[in-house]
């Protein structure tokens, strides 16, 4: 399949998506870390160790997405084909639903 080179703005939209979801993965990376420096959700903070973790983990996920749907997008719009689909928005609010309901929970149960 022939490659062309695409409208500037269909290019500089899709970079504007890419550091959308890089700073997505930092406010990720930012919470995990805060959660298990100031979050106190019980005597041992394992809770606000499993947020972090879970956080930290999203952040890596959505950095490494962020970058192959930037590329996957980059190759279709040259192309001319149809945009891939991607699950990293369902992904990214899963975990935020999931994360919120635990420190919820052990926000009550404390």
């Amino acid at each position: 399949m022939t490659e062309e080179e695409p409208d500037y703005r269909f290019t500089l939209a899709n970079e504007r998506t890419y550091l959308a979801y890089l700073r997505t993965s930092l406010a990720c990376y930012a919470g995990g870390l805060s959660a298990v420096q100031f979050l106190d959700l019980g005597p041992d903070r394992w809770p606000a160790r499993i947020i972090g973790l879970i956080l930290v983990c999203a952040g890596i996920v959505t950095t490494a997405g962020a970058f192959r749907r930037w590329q996957q997008n980059l190759i279709a719009i040259r192309r001319g084909g149809a945009l891939p689909v991607t699950r990293l928005p369902l992904m990214l609010g899963a975990t935020i639903a999931v994360v919120g309901l635990i420190g919820l929970l052990f926000s009550l149960w404390r």
